[in-house]
């Protein structure tokens, strides 16, 4: 293959499709929810800002910066966020660059407002993040994502090198307390207090793999390695951590579509369906990881199977570009209810994955 055109398109051609899609379709204020502050959104212009970042067409920057601008008054408050949940902290990730760009305090003070309120999130007794105010000592595969890059960065360019340590903590207990021996695998969630109705009443593991949470690991663990220092005395487990996951998760991609399913480890089983999110969060991360030295170039393979697999799903009207079998808001829970949850097409989660893939496609085969 030459590089990373297939089907006539190049992954940052396809990237600008989806922008164009999104931002043809939606104003910036009004991507959903609307006049929220909230990681749909963080993720799908964290897309955005990649291809920003590829093409140097100024539109998208122009794109992101305008729905931050409407979500961060001129004082740096932000407008309606909900401290009590690490899915609004997220979307603090594009404050950096504006900031750096413009030197516009706002973005500093904003950022000075979410991260104190990672610091101090509730914790469990044994010092992880509960995912929201509201599900006391639950630790999902999630927050690892919403919380870790913007710690991580904040750490770096602003001399508070206690959020170095409180990252890597957070995700070295992760994996110790949701991966599985046998697979290499990590469950969706764990319950310190063994309470949540989906928590094993022994391990306080949830039972099942779900395919996009999963898939917020790798991509937030590579993100963070950017800024986390050369000399950091976990940048070495974090390293292995994405590794061994990402290894694990190679062998159930299907076969024949390139996907991976939305129980990851149950492709054969009644109800389960292959999921877009999930595909593209995997493949641009075996794909990053490899572009960074971390992971074995064979495994290239696997990256691009996986990429082609959405390309070949994706279809086409006046309108621009659709990706469909894009799993909607999950919480936790067994087979049955992942297998039952919703699909959308073209919703924020599926958008800011698809394009956070062919970013990283085209970096790792264009370069």
């Amino acid at each position: 293959m030459e590089g990373s055109n297939y089907k006539g398109h190049s992954a940052v051609e396809y990237a600008q499709m989806g922008c164009d899609t999104m931002m043809k379709k939606f104003r910036p204020e009004d991507l959903p929810p609307k006049d929220r502050f909230h990681y749909h959104q963080g993720v799908f212009l964290s897309g955005v800002q990649k291809t920003w970042h590829l093409t140097g067409d100024k539109k998208y920057y122009e794109y992101y910066k305008a729905w931050v601008d409407h979500e961060v008054r001129p004082d740096g408050t932000i407008i309606q966020w909900d401290p009590g949940q690490l899915d609004d902290i997220q979307p603090g990730i594009l404050l950096f660059e504006l900031y750096e760009k413009t030197g516009d305090e706002k973005y500093k003070i904003a950022l000075d407002t979410l991260l104190p309120t990672i610091y101090n999130f509730p914790k469990n007794p044994e010092g992880g993040f509960w995912h929201k105010d509201r599900y006391p000592n639950q630790m999902w595969l999630d927050g690892l994502y919403m919380a870790g890059p913007i710690s991580v960065e904040y750490a770096a360019k602003f001399h508070h090198p206690e959020y170095f340590d409180l990252s890597t903590q957070q995700a070295i207990m992760m994996e110790k307390k949701t991966r599985d021996d046998k697979t290499g695998l990590w469950y969706h969630a764990w319950d310190y207090s063994k309470q949540a109705p989906w928590a094993d009443p022994v391990t306080g593991k949830s039972p099942e793999f779900w395919g996009r949470s999963m898939g917020w690991v790798p991509v937030a663990l590579l993100d963070e390695l950017v800024y986390l220092p050369e000399d950091h005395k976990d940048r070495p487990e974090i390293i292995r951590m994405i590794v061994d996951l990402l290894t694990a998760l190679v062998p159930y991609q299907d076969e024949k579509t390139g996907l991976w399913y939305q129980v990851v480890n149950k492709g054969g089983e009644e109800g389960n369906w292959v999921e877009s999110s999930c595909t593209c969060l995997y493949s641009a991360a075996i794909a990053r990881a490899i572009r960074m030295g971390l992971m074995d170039p064979k495994y290239m393979d696997t990256a691009i199977k996986g990429y082609h697999g959405i390309i070949d799903r994706l279809r086409y009207n006046e309108n621009g570009v659709i990706i469909d079998n894009i799993c909607v808001g999950t919480g936790v829970g067994d087979y049955a209810h992942y297998c039952a949850r919703p699909t959308s097409e073209n919703d924020l989660h599926g958008m800011g994955a698809y394009l956070i893939l062919c970013t990283d496609i085209a970096a790792a085969l264009d370069r």
